[in-house]
């Protein structure tokens, strides 16, 4: 049920990505979309009951290896949001710039206007 949540956010994502025509609604998409791709992630990683992953001594490696979550998940999901933040400055900085050479947002007057 999580799941289909998480296609639910992508899709309403990709539907302001496709149908919009103003450049800020769709850099609101695509960080939908992003948004929905970590929370998919981090659910993927998550496990009922289990434990952080750090190994105590004197432990079985074997119940441990049972019990505990696993970290790649949350570390891909860090890093994606780090990188995220980084497109989203570029993708603003370039809105910024072609409102301030068109005057406008719309993209299809900015193909319009392009000559």
């Amino acid at each position: 049920m999580v799941y289909a949540l998480c296609l639910v956010l992508i899709m309403v994502g990709l539907y302001g990505v496709v149908v919009k025509k103003n450049l800020v609604k769709i850099v609101i998409g695509l960080s939908i979309i992003e948004y929905g791709t970590n929370l998919l992630l981090v659910l993927i990683g998550y496990r009922s009951g289990g434990q952080a992953p750090i190994l105590d001594r004197g432990a079985a490696v074997a119940d441990f290896a049972a019990r505990a979550v696993d970290p790649l998940p949350q570390a891909l999901v860090l890093t994606a949001i780090v990188i995220g933040l980084g497109v989203l400055a570029l993708m603003v900085a370039l809105c910024i710039r072609l409102y301030e050479r068109y005057g406008t947002f719309d993209i299809t007057e900015i193909r319009r206007l392009r000559g």
